[in-house]
């Protein structure tokens, strides 16, 4: 994938974990970084589960990273003492 395609992703991974974490978002450029980052913690969690992570730019793709994008705002959260 190519870094539009991990910034598209991420976009859009952000925006949806934000929304279902805490309603209001982060901001779009802590969207941005928090999904990108959550597109490769979902990759990894998948990957250790046995399957695969990120493919692509599809819905399964956008799964994986929504997921990965809850934990991280999940973590972030926890760390900075925010409540979700």
């Amino acid at each position: 994938m190519g870094i539009i395609s991990w910034i598209i992703l991420g976009v859009v991974a952000g925006f949806i974990g934000s929304k279902i974490v805490n309603k209001s978002g982060q901001g779009f450029l802590m969207d941005i970084v928090l999904g990108v980052v959550g597109a490769v913690v979902g990759g990894v969690i998948f990957s250790a589960f046995g399957a695969a992570g990120v493919t692509g730019l599809n819905i399964y793709s956008l799964i994986v990273a929504v997921i990965g994008a809850v934990v991280v705002l999940w973590a972030y959260h926890a760390i900075s003492g925010r409540s979700a």
